[in-house]
């Protein structure tokens, strides 16, 4: 743990919402983090009681900063180190339940589709 505030790259692969730091650092230069709903460079430092909005491609997270760490740790220290909004868990559940119910237009078709199957597809 460190004292007042942490590099928001380093933050965010400590707290594991990516893999690399390096694919932290290209989401906030590609606008997919935004600290307090602006956009920051990855030098940027966070502290705690900050708001973090963050698409990791997957999903989408809206966070608020409770704890700070430079080093990637276990999956529980990294759950201490945010709270998620409730908006955001009603999303995400939200999110995941339309995921569930949609069905892949061509998971009926077997290997490879026939020039039948194909013509039906085109029509779709």
């Amino acid at each position: 743990m460190t004292t007042e505030s942490v590099r928001i790259d380093k933050w965010l692969w400590a707290a594991r919402f990516f893999k690399t730091r390096s694919l932290a650092t290209d989401a906030v230069d590609g606008g997919k983090v935004k600290l307090n709903g602006e956009r920051v460079k990855p030098a940027r430092g966070v502290k705690p009681g900050d708001r973090l909005e963050i698409d990791n491609g997957a999903t989408e997270w809206e966070v608020v900063v409770t704890g700070l760490a430079d080093k990637r740790g276990s999956a529980t220290i990294a759950q201490g180190l945010y709270t998620e909004t409730e908006n955001s868990i009603a999303e995400r559940q939200r999110k995941a339940e339309q995921r569930k119910l949609f069905r892949e237009p061509g998971e009926a078709i077997k290997g490879r589709p026939t020039k039948r199957d194909r013509r039906q597809l085109d029509r779709f």
